[in-house]
């Protein structure tokens, strides 16, 4: 046993939430697909990651810059690797920091996927309307907002809500029409709304522990090993006994009104 070697981490996630490669083509398409005297010339990522949908978006509009911003250092370093492997290093900033109160920005395209949280110290549910106003103040006129951001499908039950993480409260989420409410009392109309699909979500609750339970299947007695095992056995069951087919993320493309 090689005592050496760490778990991975997030090594099968190309994108850090339920988007598929088609879906992120068709958003990227709707985001650049316009007059060239109106085309982005800059993007701002909050809670960015690795910052793969954002180094896509720059490679679709030639001569844009972009600025990423997390605060985790591992995937800011992932980022950064990836955008000099494909020759966007001197386009693109990884900065570490925290959304509250950020400095960043306006930008033409602003994205939040699952991030909201970071835009203020506002409690749920009241994070989400606080983050929609913080989004509005950081795009520019013209610009668009895509937002990814969880919703309640239907409305949990007490077991479901128990099986999710602590303190999962019904109240923590809006429906989808009340989501679409908050954005247009922010100031904004949205241009799209669309909601990840099952396929999307199994696909990424898979590539987000399969790398691990590799692991685990071949490094069973690892000093890390039985803190691992509790991590995503809990993880897998927050996922299949609480929030699957409940929670659902809607990606709202959204227009600043004037």
């Amino acid at each position: 046993m090689d005592d050496t070697i760490a778990p991975p981490r997030l090594t099968r996630l190309t994108f850090h939430g339920p988007l598929s490669e088609d879906r992120a083509a068709r958003m990227i398409r709707r985001l650049t697909d316009r007059p060239a005297h109106t085309a982005p010339t800059t993007v701002l990522d909050i809670g960015c990651g690795w910052g793969e949908f954002m180094l896509r978006l720059l490679e679709g509009t030639p001569g844009a810059t972009g600025v990423g911003i997390d605060l985790n250092d591992d995937d800011l370093a992932r980022g950064r690797a990836n955008a000099k492997a494909r020759g966007l290093a001197e386009r693109v900033r990884f900065v570490q920091e925290s959304a509250v109160d950020t400095v960043q920005g306006p930008a033409d395209i602003v994205l939040c996927f699952s991030a909201s949280h970071a835009l203020s110290n506002a409690q749920p549910p009241d994070h989400t309307a606080a983050a929609l106003h913080v989004l509005r103040r950081l795009v520019t006129p013209g610009g668009r907002v895509l937002l990814g951001e969880g919703f309640w499908q239907r409305p949990p039950t007490p077991s479901e809500l128990s099986a999710m993480w602590p303190e999962a409260s019904a109240s923590e989420f809006h429906d989808l029409s009340d989501l679409v409410d908050l954005a247009i009392a922010a100031g904004f109309r949205p241009a799209w709304i669309e909601t990840a699909n099952d396929d999307e979500w199994e696909h990424f609750e898979s590539a987000y522990q399969s790398d691990v339970e590799e692991w685990l299947a071949a490094h069973p007695d690892h000093p890390l090993a039985r803190d691992t095992r509790d991590r995503v056995d809990r993880h897998r069951s927050m996922w299949l006994r609480g929030y699957n087919r409940v929670m659902g993320l809607a990606y709202l493309t959204l227009v600043p009104v004037n």
